[in-house]
């Protein structure tokens, strides 16, 4: 039987000599789309169609004394490798999941991202992987890309940090987050890009059918907002323009200090007029009519899930005052905050609404 050069070429030389060179370390309970769809960039981009032969790319599966991670989905994934040098790597990658009930991480596997971390080798987290990195003290002072489904469970667990929630992913130095799901297909395609070509990248992409890659600041596809009494008559279930997505999203981003509606249209590269006839198409209301309802829902959330009084919840969210505060939030529920607080103690209330734990929900 004969072989080509490549099949000759030892499996520790093809991984140095390739030109892109990714670790991939797998949380218990990881998402198996965003590891697969980041490994098939890869694979795809590393030979010629779809031989999937490491020359150009190359990649590890790594775990303390090589065993399985099992997936959110109950398939495991036998790694290829044990925990080496993680210079050898020119980027590695956490792979995250389930965000609760998650087990410690072990200590062998936080020790070695350390490592990594001070040999200055950028680590990438997907999916809740960024999780994974904040916890370990690794992404201080910087941004980090979380998904706008954990964007309030970032805040709860690290409110000293940054998260971005309106973003697919996030690159800050050598530090690189991404939101997850279909978005890790477009940062894997952006690290061919660097290391192998825009030409390289676009191939794998075809063979995936996918048309084009995004960049990192396209907004992420935001839930569907179902209408309902106070929704602003939102009857159709849905949002179907991006730009609006994007702009409730960076709304939930700023509910502390609302941002001017002038400097979200501007983030939007839309002129205020612009922005004021999307919403009046896609929601039936002003900017500034859903920006006050976002900010009730979330006062709504902190009265029935925190001991916060009403002025400190009024004050956490920009009203003028606790009075402002008290009027808005009865004619958009018909009820006080201490008469809601009052039904949402109640037993049968307090487990009630688990749809109203986040805003986009």
């Amino acid at each position: 039987m004969r072989h080509s050069p490549a099949s000759r070429t030892p499996p520790g030389a093809r991984h140095q000599s390739a030109k892109l060179r990714v670790g991939f370390v797998l949380m218990h309970n990881f998402t198996l789309t965003a590891f697969s769809s980041f490994v098939d960039v890869l694979r795809l981009a590393a030979d010629e169609g779809d031989r999937s032969r490491p020359i150009g790319c190359s990649w590890q599966v790594m775990s303390p004394g090589r065993r399985p991670a099992r997936s959110s989905c109950g398939i495991d994934i036998q790694p290829t490798a044990d925990l080496g040098d993680p210079g050898a790597f020119d980027y590695i990658v956490v792979v995250g999941g389930l965000l609760h009930g998650m087990p410690p991480l072990p200590s062998a596997v936080a020790a070695w991202l350390q490592r990594a971390a001070t040999a200055k080798v950028p680590l990438v987290g997907v999916c809740t992987g960024s999780f994974v990195l904040c916890r370990l003290g690794l992404m201080a002072q910087r941004k980090c890309c979380v998904s706008w489904y954990h964007y309030r469970d970032f805040l709860e667990e690290f409110p000293t940090l940054v998260p971005v929630a309106d973003q697919l992913f996030v690159v800050d130095g050598d530090r690189i987050t991404c939101s997850g799901g279909a978005g890790v297909a477009d940062l894997a395609a952006q690290l061919v890009t660097q290391h192998l070509g825009s030409a390289v990248a676009q191939k794998a992409l075809n063979i995936l059918l996918i048309d084009r890659p995004r960049t990192a600041d396209s907004a992420q596809p935001a839930p569907r907002l179902g209408g309902g009494p106070g929704d602003g008559g939102r009857g159709d279930g849905g949002i179907d323009d991006a730009r609006v997505s994007r702009a409730l999203l960076l709304m939930e981003q700023n509910l502390a200090e609302p941002l001017p509606i002038a400097a979200l249209a501007h983030a939007l590269a839309l002129s205020p007029r612009q922005l004021e006839r999307l919403f009046a198409e896609r929601l039936g209301e002003s900017p500034q009519e859903s920006y006050l309802a976002l900010r009730l829902r979330h006062a709504r959330w902190m009265l029935a899930n925190t001991p916060f009084s009403a002025a400190r919840i009024a004050a956490d969210l920009g009203f003028a005052d606790g009075s402002h505060f008290g009027r808005a939030f009865k004619a958009r529920f018909g009820e006080t905050p201490a008469a809601f607080r009052r039904a949402a103690a109640r037993p049968a209330r307090r487990s009630a609404p688990a749809e109203e734990t986040r805003v986009f929900e």
